[in-house]
């Protein structure tokens, strides 16, 4: 990738967001997303504290520090090739911890149930979430359960909570992105999205796509035994990749490209996308992760990820610059370039 990107001058053509209540896309991941926590949430919150950013937050305990994250899960339907909304309510959660080197300890679940789930359903759900927990090495240690009146609910909602020890050395932030830095994924990305979308729609597209939910701890716990020196650690679920490389960026201040070219995308995905006019680096993901280190370090990282069963298809696909701060570009296949803005809305709602 050649150097030169100029973006000095350059502003969005979308007009500013207005809405008097609350939409879909408030809800996607996407610049409505950050605009609610910016400007509804944190004022509220102030006295809370500092807040942190990050997939979880990080809390000083003595001398150790804990890595605390919930998450609610509302995807439609509540079955779907490669999962449901169990282990992806207890994935989701253990991934969110992960992404700050920690290792999770404990989680909780509370259930939001609808009048008339059958209880078969709801019995395959609770067992699927204990054999995630118990794949991830969590305990479950705590729940709620409250149920809501027919048509209010679609079926159930999880909100699962949870926290982990962060090991001593370990210092993971959305902050952390440096010029410099290389940029690794950890696999084909967009899985998790098109696999909701075919049940959902009744689709096919020549293969069945199966989402990706799986828990990252083991895969964060063999990178950090490679090497420590990992700046930033961001699982791309809602606005996919796009979104997460957009919230480091401004994190950061840094600049980032990516490689179009270098992207792994199933051949199944792509063809969705280009079929639906989507595009993969905004499709969901919940089981891939992004890396950001020294790119002296990139090299072995990505061997590492691909010596696991949840990282042999990573890849590196782009680098961190001190060019355009807050800005994502990306190099096209055809060698041209294009801004990867955050997506204002959402591509496809309730999918995790």
């Amino acid at each position: 990738m050649s150097e030169g990107l100029n973006f000095e001058g350059w502003s969005c053509p979308l007009p500013l967001r207005d809405h008097p209540n609350i939409v879909m896309g408030h809800g996607g991941g996407g610049k409505l997303s950050a605009e609610l926590v910016e400007h509804l949430f944190l004022p509220a919150f102030a006295d809370s504290g500092a807040v942190d950013m990050g997939d979880a937050a990080l809390i000083a305990v003595g001398g150790a520090h804990l890595a605390f994250s919930t998450d609610s899960f509302v995807v439609r339907p509540l079955f779907f090739p490669g999962g449901n909304i169990g282990e992806l309510a207890v994935n989701g959660t253990i991934n969110d911890i992960a992404m700050r080197g920690a290792q999770p300890l404990v989680l909780s679940a509370g259930f939001i149930l609808e009048e008339g789930l059958p209880l078969d359903q709801l019995a395959a759900i609770a067992h699927s979430m204990g054999v995630a927990a118990r794949r991830a090495g969590v305990t479950l240690v705590a729940g709620d359960t409250k149920v809501v009146d027919r048509g209010h609910g679609d079926g159930v909602y999880i909100n699962t909570s949870g926290f982990g020890i962060v090991p001593e050395g370990i210092d993971i932030g959305p902050t952390r992105a440096q010029p410099g830095d290389a940029i690794i994924v950890s696999g084909t990305i967009g899985d998790h999205g098109i696999a909701i979308l075919s049940v959902r729609e009744g689709l096919e597209f020549g293969a069945t796509v199966e989402s990706d939910t799986a828990p990252l701890n083991g895969l964060v716990a063999d990178l950090l035994d490679e090497t420590r020196n990992i700046h930033v650690l961001r699982d791309p679920t809602r606005g996919g990749v796009a979104s997460a490389l957009n919230e480091i960026a401004r994190a950061s201040q840094v600049g980032i490209v990516i490689d179009e070219r270098n992207l792994p995308v199933q051949d199944a995905v792509r063809a969705a996308c280009e079929l639906l006019g989507m595009d993969p680096l905004y499709v969901a993901n919940e089981g891939k992760l992004i890396a950001i280190a020294p790119a002296s370090d990139a090299e072995r990282l990505l061997a590492r990820m691909r010596a696991h069963p949840l990282g042999r298809q990573a890849a590196i696909i782009g680098r961190v610059t001190a060019d355009h701060p807050g800005l994502v570009a990306a190099r096209t296949g055809i060698g041209g370039t294009r801004i990867v803005d955050m997506m204002v809305g959402e591509q496809l709602p309730r999918i995790c």
